[in-house]
């Protein structure tokens, strides 16, 4: 999808001010709500706003540990581990990766004692051979786009979404 200025305008106010209606957002921008209201459907249907869910922090009701779980597993068992994995809700996140490893996973617990219980359901998955995992310590940089959009150069040439490992 080609983005113009107006798209990038849009994307800065709803990242920096997400409570605001589109109407204040049309306002600020100096267009119709109409147009404003297109362009965050368009940018909905092209999946550059992927969601309008509240950013919640599993910190907040007691997850206070976060560690980075690699997963080895045997050929051909992808599909079957990640359908195993979303079983587990300590799983937040699980990315298919190069290097080391077939599977990075994000765990969320509540001690170290629970972390080795999730690592032990996960190391039971038909399919998953080895686990290595790493505790984090202090999130330095939150994930963000922000900078990204203000930096202009991914105007330059349209974005190819992501492929799922399905594909």
């Amino acid at each position: 999808m080609q983005l113009d200025e107006l798209d990038r305008s849009l994307l800065i106010l709803l990242l920096e001010r997400p409570r605001a209606g589109l109407r204040e957002h049309a306002r600020t921008l100096g267009v119709a709500r109409g147009t404003v209201a297109a362009r965050f459907l368009r940018l909905q249907e092209a999946g550059v706003i992927s969601g309008l869910a509240p950013a919640v922090s599993p910190r907040a009701f007691g997850y206070s540990m976060l560690a980075f779980v690699h997963l080895d597993l045997r050929q051909g068992s992808l599909d079957a581990v990640v359908e195993a994995l979303e079983a587990i809700p300590e799983v937040t996140e699980a990315f298919t990766v190069t290097g080391d490893g077939d599977l990075l996973c994000h765990v969320v617990a509540r001690d170290t004692s629970e972390l080795e219980t999730v690592i032990q359901r996960i190391i039971e998955i038909p399919g998953v051979e080895r686990t290595r995992s790493q505790i984090a310590l202090t999130q330095r940089i939150p994930n963000r786009a922000l900078p990204l959009i203000r930096s202009n150069r991914w105007a330059t040439r349209p974005a190819r979404p992501p492929q799922s490992a399905a594909t």
